[in-house]
């Protein structure tokens, strides 16, 4: 283990003031990934840097861990074990500014896991910054009135042999699940599980000590035609807001649920209108096709904004909705905006959302600011056939003012094949106001006619675009990759594996 030094690097670049690390100096052992972690304010609070040294003479794997704060400064570092089928560590930040790695597998490893009758689930691992250490994260289970801390010692296969045992003997599985708050104390949620249906609903909230408060009943009689789901949306020390669905033989009720935090009693309760079931049905959640599940909602002191996607009762893409919450009146604003609307700013586009020569538009990010004005980033992505590979082109920005009135950006951009996306990252800058995001393009230079890797940086600030242009290709065995960083800068990762050279630096952006 190398002991870290503080130092800080300043000189001139092509953006502005800079701060630099070599990761490869930090530590000795092989740098499994460097990842930027949040506050809970969503900015940047540091990065952490995973190493790993190999297997132990007792069959596990040894790692260390360096953080460095948001300026690149090295604050922590320190050796631990990992079980033999960690690849390696994701880490976050939670509330409490303990930094949480969660284990991550590969495939043999996950294999292993999931069918073995000896191998176990790896432990989730938390660091405390302020004192430099590293343990086990305990976890706590409730088991119809009781609390227990979760046995790591129990296999996969062990755990679907009890649920076996438990459904034959009961008819349903109790399920559970235990959330630490920073609130304090600690929300449960409980129910039975049938297999096709689920009913004995509850919200409990308990304090430190474990000890009930309150609690919530739903879904109390639910069976395969009539059920209820509780959707959290956002709770802060005196409220809990939430959807309430109501399904009775297909026909669907959405309400707008709030609680009381401290007594959970029910503050209000209505009818959620304006978008149709299937839209609403999907409002929580945003899933693309190529690029995973994206963040699609934001909560602010005043209000509660989600963006989902618009549907048809048929389930077909129509175009996007929005859901906005007011937290002191709980009046409920549903807006949509339609592909067909949106066909005069963008060229050939179909109204489910397809363009010109199998292109659709897939989108990479969801942007919510503070007034409540969204921007909706798309990339044109079209799926590899059974003889062609995947192809992006053009990224199209769909941004909307606080009334929900869209108009559409349009960034050019060459083809890429064999690739899900060009896109790379986004912060809001300016408390929350505006925003700045960042796309890649491989294109050709106008003097020397190859191509290179341009970096692009978008920023939007009042609904006024601006543009900047890096150029970040590699150069021989080096290797240059963009990070999201602190508020007004971007960090680059240079690295050359063979000269063991992986340096960071951040540098000032120009907005």
């Amino acid at each position: 283990m190398k002991r870290i030094y503080t130092f800080l690097l300043a000189g001139l670049s092509t953006l502005g003031f800079t701060q630099s690390q070599d990761l490869a100096k930090l530590a000795n052992g092989k740098l499994k990934n460097f990842t930027a972690v949040y506050d809970q304010k969503q900015s940047v609070y540091g990065y952490v840097g995973i190493y790993d040294y190999g297997k132990t003479a007792d069959d596990k794997v040894r790692f260390e861990y360096v953080f460095l704060d948001k300026n690149l400064n090295p604050v922590a570092n320190k050796e631990f074990t990992g079980e033999r089928q960690v690849d390696g560590y994701t880490p976050y930040l939670d509330f409490r500014n303990k930094i949480i790695l969660t284990p991550t597998m590969g495939t043999f490893g996950l294999a292993a896991v999931m069918h073995s009758s000896r191998i176990t689930y790896p432990r989730t691992k938390e660091i405390d910054i302020q004192k430099n250490s590293i343990t086990d994260k305990d976890y706590f289970e409730y088991d119809e009135g009781v609390f227990k801390l979760t046995d790591y010692s129990k296999t996969a296969k062990a755990e679907r042999a009890e649920d076996r045992s438990e459904r034959k003997s009961k008819g349903y599985n109790y399920r559970s699940g235990v959330y630490e708050i920073k609130e304090g104390g600690f929300l449960v949620v409980e129910y039975k599980d049938y297999g096709n249906y689920s009913n004995g609903n509850n919200l409990i909230r308990f304090d430190e000590n474990k000890k009930e408060v309150w609690r919530f009943s739903y879904n109390t009689n639910g069976d395969k035609k009539v059920k209820e789901y509780f959707s959290l949306l956002d709770k802060d020390e005196n409220k809990i807001f939430g959807i309430l669905q109501n399904v009775n033989n297909k026909v669907n009720t959405f309400q707008l649920l709030v609680l009381d935090m401290k007594t959970g009693k029910v503050l209000h309760q209505s009818k959620i209108t304006g978008l149709n079931d299937t839209t609403l049905d999907n409002i929580t959640r945003f899933q693309t096709y190529s690029y995973g599940t994206i963040d699609n909602s934001k909560s602010f002191d005043d209000k509660i904004v989600l963006v989902g996607r618009n549907l048809t009762d048929k389930s077909r893409y129509a175009g996007f909705a929005r859901l906005m919450v007011d937290k002191n009146t709980y009046k409920v604003d549903a807006k949509t905006i339609t592909y067909e609307s949106l066909k005069s700013f963008i060229p050939k586009l179909s109204d489910d959302g397809g363009v010109e020569k199998g292109y659709f538009l897939d989108p990479r990010d969801i942007f919510i600011l503070k007034n409540g004005s969204v921007g909706v980033l798309l990339e044109k992505y079209k799926p590899a056939g059974q003889y062609s590979s995947q192809k992006t082109t053009d990224m199209v920005y769909i941004f909307t003012d606080h009334n929900f009135k869209p108009g559409v950006k349009i960034f050019d951009k060459e083809k890429t094949r064999f690739s899900t996306t060009d896109y790379l990252f986004s912060q809001y800058i300016n408390d929350g106001n505006d925003v700045v995001f960042f796309f890649r393009d491989y294109v050709k230079d106008n003097e020397t006619r190859k191509k290179q890797w341009n970096l692009f940086i978008n920023s939007v600030v009042n609904n006024q675009f601006k543009q900047e242009t890096i150029q970040i290709s590699s150069k021989g065995d080096y290797f240059m990759l963009p990070y999201v960083a602190k508020d007004g800068y971007i960090l680059f990762q240079e690295s050359n594996e063979k000269d063991k050279y992986n340096q960071v630096r951040l540098e000032r952006l120009n907005f």
